[in-house]
């Protein structure tokens, strides 16, 4: 049961995070299409800040699971956020 509400509250935080992202690349994209978007943002050292962006939505995720006391399910979105993290900085150093 536990290991269950973990692994939901993951796909949940991925979920999230990659509409999160489509959304950031949208808004921020001046019109251009998504793929556009994440290429440009690669070759001018953004898209970490683009992901990080995209993250922004496993708060939301992370506080909706805390007030109806699920926390397994919020301890799966935590783990993502941090491992989105942990990713945007290895990507930032090389």
């Amino acid at each position: 049961m536990i290991k269950k509400d973990i692994f939901i509250g993951i796909l949940v935080g991925l979920i999230a995070n990659s509409i999160g992202l489509y959304l950031a690349a949208t808004l921020l994209g001046n019109g251009d299409d998504f793929i556009t978007v994440i290429k440009a943002a690669s070759n001018e050292g953004f898209l970490g800040k683009l992901i990080s962006l995209g993250a922004i939505l496993n708060l939301i995720a992370f506080f909706i699971f805390i007030k109806k006391k699920q926390d397994y399910k919020a301890r799966g979105v935590l783990l993502i956020t941090i491992f989105v993290a942990v990713f945007t900085f290895i990507f930032k150093i090389f």
